[in-house]
């Protein structure tokens, strides 16, 4: 927290974050966005003189929401309805945090209306260009074998990024082609990994991390050049330079991956509860967006194809 905050105020998000961390199990990166979007708000209740957050009011939360929807962070551009969506939901967590511990005797965030969130449906990938970016790494190579592998991995596992470069060799199973992964709160899963995974880790484990590791590598399943574990900012590099290579025009980032992933699983027929378990979501709503998705293509498929879906009427 900034040292010129008054000490109340970091105390008191010093301790939800701490609660968070140890008694929810929240993520280091999940831990990293609460902390920033704290910050902005106690920055900006020490601009209006107020030192302690059990005695802000409703009326100071809204204008929050209000300040965040319309500054800008940087030359022309402002926050998106959605971040300020999820500052508001970490303002949240500190008043019914302090509220539990009994410092304050109401929750003042609780009136305080949620921005509108426009609903944005992922963008997958086809079948066809997952297969030209999962084959486009050489295999060459000791990195070459790893980005291939870790691609395949992404996609065939349905893995976020934090998920992938958190694995240790030990997580993977190749005889049962399964990896273990942790995803949020460190909830543990295990996944199948198909073929194609499969044999990609395999020729990493073979002629890849062993030229790859160094006596920092320890159990890390993804090295980078220097042997330590590969981060995600190396795991995205990896994945944008692939998409170049595959000549995907549009935007591909480690989430597309995995949006693909569920999207392919649904329109092959797999359960929606089954892909919910697959992801990790703890909740099916999560889920069923991507069958939005795939309706939408269905639809897309009718009105390309079927012969009456788009003729104009005799007489019409």
């Amino acid at each position: 927290m900034r040292e010129d905050l008054p000490s109340t105020l970091t105390g008191q998000v010093g301790r939800l974050l701490d609660f968070l961390s140890v008694e929810r199990g929240l993520s280091r990166n999940t831990l990293e966005a609460y902390r920033r979007d704290l910050l902005r708000y106690t920055a900006f209740l020490a601009s209006r003189g107020i030192t302690d957050a059990t005695t802000v009011e409703e009326t100071t939360i809204s204008q929050f929401v209000g300040h965040l929807s319309g500054i800008e962070y940087a030359e022309g551009r402002r926050y998106r309805a959605s971040s300020v969506a999820r500052a508001l939901a970490a303002v949240r967590s500190l008043h019914s945090f302090l509220l539990r511990e009994g410092e304050t005797k109401e929750d003042p965030s609780a009136g305080v209306s949620r921005p509108k969130v426009p609903r944005t449906l992922p963008r997958p990938l086809s079948v066809e260009e997952v297969s030209r970016l999962l084959a486009a790494p050489p295999d060459a190579d000791p990195a070459g074998l790893r980005d291939r592998s870790i691609l395949e991995t992404m996609y065939g596992a349905g893995l976020r990024i934090s998920e992938a470069v958190g694995l240790d060799v030990d997580d993977v199973d190749l005889d049962e082609g399964s990896v273990r992964a942790f995803g949020k709160r460190s909830k543990e899963r295990v996944v199948p990994l198909g073929k194609f995974g499969v044999g990609a880790l395999e020729a990493y484990l073979t002629r890849g991390r062993p030229a790859l590791a160094r006596p920092i590598s320890g159990p890390a399943l993804f090295l980078n050049v220097r042997g330590g574990r590969l981060t995600r900012q190396g795991a995205a590099k990896i994945l944008k330079g692939a998409a170049r290579r595959a000549g995907l025009a549009k935007r591909v980032t480690p989430h597309t991956l995995r949006h693909s992933f569920a999207t392919h699983l649904l329109e092959g027929g797999a359960d929606v509860r089954v892909v919910q378990e697959l992801l990790g979501h703890a909740s099916l709503a999560t889920t069923q967006i991507y069958t939005l998705v795939t309706t939408d293509r269905l639809r897309e498929e009718y009105y390309a194809a079927h012969p009456r879906a788009r003729a104009v009427p005799r007489g019409a």
